[in-house]
């Protein structure tokens, strides 16, 4: 079995084993990184050899950083950690995957309900859990504004109520925890990627997040927006926030992770809808949250259809990726949740 890991930034690591009754054995390391002493790599392969073949990443980095402390010699590693080892091991096992082994369905729907998209967000999750549906890139299209509030969030705490039945914003309660999204038609960029877990194997929630995120910072650079990841899941530039991003992970194995940009925002109606309190922008380094984003169109000046478009053709060169839809199945599972689940009051206030 063989099984390869790129660090990010970093070096190539592969991994050849055999399993002998459920046991790693005949265990090679070999990759362009950067080893010291040279009689590292043999501690390297040994380490794993005799690990169960379903050890998860913990484990695997575990049996390597012991045999490293039980040198007499410092060992340098350099491009490569333990981790990417541990990884190279469970993508040779088929635990953990790469984007490339993967066909991606990029869905790009006409304007929904903003509930019905939350909708969406968890029956193609669990589509995808139960092995019916692959991985899939989901841009939204809306036309009534909307508040999307993260699963955990208080609806009193985090929106003014009266304010937004002024403006006549819907209020839906996601499945995915994070920060709450003000959506007017026009003002943002949000799209939902549901991927099977074994691609971010082993990855705390930070590192994951800035793995699937990876690719948007890249096709913010194609329209000229020099973007970076910013604290735990926004994505930012030298001028202010750009965009936040969620997940949801799901029993079966499927991660849902979405992200919502601004694009050209209302700030003033914003922060009548949102209660942004001092305590939320403690740590952003700014008083104000109107300054703390940073629309894409003042940036790029282009057409939001434009930057959708250059999102998804960067995608597509990235990664194995073909046009699809939603199927009837799917849309009438999400039409009946939207009506019990995500435009219900109970749900919607679930925490005060």
């Amino acid at each position: 079995m063989h099984g390869e890991y790129k660090v990010p930034g970093g070096k190539l690591v592969a991994v050849d084993l055999d399993v002998v009754d459920g046991l790693l054995s005949d265990v090679s390391v070999s990759g362009d990184f950067f080893l010291d002493p040279d009689e590292a790599l043999a501690v390297l392969s040994s380490a794993l050899v005799g690990q169960p073949h379903d050890a998860p990443v913990s484990a695997l980095m575990g049996a390597v950083t012991a045999a490293l402390d039980r040198q007499e010699q410092p060992v340098t590693m350099v491009g490569f950690d333990a981790h990417a080892l541990a990884v190279a091991v469970r993508r040779a096992l088929g635990y953990s995957t790469a984007w490339s082994d993967h066909t991606f369905e990029l869905i790009h729907p006409g304007p929904l309900p903003p509930a019905l998209h939350a909708a969406l967000d968890q029956v193609l999750t669990e589509e995808l859990a139960a092995g019916r549906r692959g991985p899939t890139l989901r841009f939204w299209e809306w036309v009534e504004p909307a508040v999307i509030i993260g699963s955990f969030q208080s609806l009193r705490n985090e929106v003014d109520l009266e304010a937004a039945q002024r403006y006549g914003i819907t209020v839906v309660r996601r499945i995915s925890g994070g920060g709450a999204m003000f959506m007017e038609a026009g003002n943002c960029i949000t799209f939902s990627l549901v991927v099977p877990a074994s691609l971010v194997d082993g990855m705390t929630f930070e590192d994951s997040y800035a793995f699937l995120n990876q690719w948007v910072l890249g096709a913010l650079a194609d329209v000229g927006v020099d973007a970076f990841t910013s604290g735990l899941n926004d994505i930012a530039s030298p001028a202010g926030k750009l965009a936040g991003s969620a997940q949801k992970r799901m029993v079966g194995g499927a991660v849902l992770h979405h992200v919502t940009m601004s694009y050209d925002i209302d700030a003033a109606k914003m922060l009548e809808v949102l209660r942004i309190g001092r305590e939320k922008l403690s740590d952003k380094g700014t008083a104000s949250a109107a300054k703390r984003v940073d629309p894409v169109r003042s940036q790029t000046q282009l057409p939001r259809e434009a930057v959708i478009a250059a999102f998804a053709d960067h995608f597509r060169a990235l990664y194995p990726t073909v046009d699809g839809d939603l199927r009837p199945e799917e849309l009438a599972r999400a039409t009946e949740l939207m009506r019990t689940k995500f435009t219900d009051p109970g749900w919607t206030a679930r925490v005060p």
